[in-house]
C-alpha cells in the first residue's frame, strides 16, 4: 500500500494503492491521519483517489471512518474518487457510500470541491 499526495491550490489529492489489507491497514491509517492537519474548515480539502486500490479489507474501512471522523472534526472536507467496481461494491455494501461524497473521477471530486484546485488541476494536465 502507498499512500502519494498532490497539491493542486487548496486541494491535496490522495492517490491510494495497493491492497488495503491487514498487512498494510496500520500503515494506511497513520499515513492517511498525518495528511488530514490541514484538512479544516477554509483550509485544505482532500480528495482521496481509490483508482489504484484492488481490494480494501473491513481494518481499511475502519482507517477510512476513522480520518472521516477526524475530517469532520475539524470542520474539513474529505471525499473518495475513482474506487474500482469491488471496491466500490464494498463501500456500497458497508453503507460507507452515505458517510463518503463518492466521485468517478478525481477531476469531478476536485471540481465538486474547490473551484481553485480544479483550475490547478487541469493547468497541470493531472488525470
Amino acid at each position: 500500500m502507498k499512500l502519494t499526495p498532490r497539491r493542486f491550490a487548496d486541494t491535496i489529492v490522495l492517490s491510494v494503492s495497493g491492497r488495503v489489507d491487514h498487512a498494510t491497514a496500520e500503515a494506511f491509517k497513520e499515513a492517511l491521519l498525518g495528511q488530514l492537519g490541514t484538512c479544516a474548515t477554509d483550509q485544505d480539502r482532500v480528495v482521496l483517489d481509490m483508482s489504484g486500490v484492488d481490494y480494501i479489507a473491513s481494518v481499511g474501512l475502519r482507517a477510512l471512518m476513522l480520518a472521516s471522523r477526524q475530517a469532520k472534526a475539524q470542520g474539513g472536507v474529505l471525499v473518495t474518487a475513482a474506487l474500482q467496481p469491488l471496491v466500490r461494491e464494498v463501500f456500497e455494501i458497508a453503507h460507507f457510500t452515505l458517510i463518503f461524497k463518492t466521485f468517478p473521477s478525481v477531476r469531478d471530486a476536485v471540481a465538486e470541491v474547490s473551484s481553485a484546485g480544479l483550475a490547478a488541476f487541469e493547468a497541470a494536465g493531472a488525470r
